[in-house]
């Protein structure tokens, strides 16, 4: 018997296609109602007293935003609506609105923007391993204009929990639901039709198993936030769940098959994961001992099972995890890997992870090699065998799959070779 949620994650497209504003064209949602493909969709709904927009993208795909929408509009701006305060969704609100244009958000989104503010640096840096393209297309457009603009707004209309907009004949129903990517994260309902915007509260692949923490740099989300926000939109019954990435899914049954089963794997993962910390169990090996089994089978080119184990245990018993002295001071054994690799010799030493990679045992192969270049970050033997390493985790259950997972791994792998001596990435 088909899966129709296995089939759906197959069928539909990965960050891996994911492209920027004016890269794929524009489409219909419904009637009156249409999408912008861009980092994160726009989505532009006509009433009879002019447009209501959802999301601006970021600054430098404003221009071509707005150009894709053209066609589309029917009158002036009253309503610009956020879906959430990451830069993705905020940066063209300042070239998209117009005089008379409110910006409605949850009254989160200001806290959020500040969050992306304070570690901006280091975001921005660390972001580079999986997101190079922007960067390029703000140097080009350097070139054409004086400054590109990415904007920080702040919202002119704030709530807490519900809004109601009423304008023009639409009605839309506006809902708090922190328990996505972001405490401001919002679904909008338009009762009536059936349709759900879920902005980026499912992640931006549905459906696929929720990023708890990204590896990129985040705040922690909390499980009690995603299933009470799921069990919202649940409870809506969408027949359109209109995402925050790629086309919207579109059949009452099937999108209710796919919310149950998020559920229903969250809810076992987290559940696995807090019967293991009471049974004494210690994090590393409640990452390799949980995983989902067939019948609660979900995506996870997007969040980890792994991973979200992780946090989860970290999100109830902190970082101490009771092991050693050592986790309580600034010096790590990581630190003195080096010191002990060098102590052992460096060739035994990557005979031994040579000996655990050949076994399967690439994690272990991993942290051998890792000792031997903290010694020697030019041992050209240790390199080459980094990047052995790295190529079997990125061919190992979910390696290649997981956008994440597989951009360090190949950012390892480039780096690794270009550190060879006169070696090129």
């Amino acid at each position: 018997m088909t899966d129709p949620v296995r089939q759906l994650v197959e069928e539909r497209p990965t960050m891996f296609d994911h492209r920027f504003a004016g890269m794929k064209p524009s489409f219909t949602v419904s009637e009156g109602v249409y999408g912008v493909e861009s980092i994160s969709n726009v989505y532009l709904i006509n009433t009879s007293d002019g447009d209501i927009q959802i999301n601006a993208g970021m600054g430098f795909e404003a221009p071509t935003i707005r150009d894709q929408l053209a066609p589309y509009r029917k009158g002036p701006l009253p309503y610009l609506i956020l879906t959430q305060g990451h830069v993705d969704h905020v940066g063209g609100v300042s070239q998209l609105r117009q005089p008379e244009t409110k910006l409605v958000a949850q009254e989160n989104n200001p806290e959020c923007q500040k969050d992306d503010l304070r570690i901006m640096g280091a975001r921005n840096r660390q972001s580079q391993i999986w997101f190079p393209a922007p960067n390029k297309i703000n140097a080009d457009l350097q070139e054409k204009v004086t400054y590109v603009v990415q904007d920080r707004p702040t919202p002119d209309i704030t709530f807490e929990d519900r809004l109601e907009i009423d304008h023009g004949g639409v009605k839309l129903e506006l809902l708090s639901v922190p328990g996505g990517e972001t405490i401001d994260s919002i679904a909008i309902h338009m009762p009536g039709r059936g349709i759900v915007f879920s902005g980026n509260m499912f992640g931006p692949l549905f459906p696929h198993f929720p990023n708890i923490h990204t590896i990129r740099g985040d705040k922690y989300r909390f499980w009690e936030a995603y299933l009470g926000s799921l069990e919202r939109v649940r409870a809506l019954e969408p027949e359109i769940l209109v995402t925050g990435h790629f086309l919207p899914v579109v059949g009452k049954d099937l999108i209710r098959a796919c919310l149950d089963r998020l559920h229903d794997s969250v809810s076992y993962v987290h559940q696995q994961t807090l019967d293991g910390i009471n049974a004494g169990k210690d994090i590393f090996t409640l990452m390799r001992e949980v995983t989902l089994p067939d019948n609660l089978y979900i995506g996870q080119a997007y969040g980890k099972v792994s991973f979200c184990v992780r946090t989860v245990w970290e999100q109830y018993m902190g970082w101490f995890h009771g092991e050693r002295t050592s986790e309580l001071l600034s010096v790590q054994p990581h630190h003195v890997a080096g010191e002990l690799a060098a102590m052992a010799g460096t060739d035994a030493v990557l005979a031994k992870a040579r000996t655990a990679l050949e076994k399967g045992d690439t994690e272990r192969a991993m942290a051998l090699t890792e000792a031997v270049l903290a010694a020697e970050p030019s041992n050209a033997a240790a390199l080459d065998l980094s990047v052995a390493i790295h190529e079997a985790l990125l061919a190992g259950p979910h390696g290649a799959e997981n956008f994440w997972y597989a951009g360090w791994l190949r950012h390892q792998i480039a780096e690794n070779k270009a550190g060879r001596p006169g070696g090129k990435p």
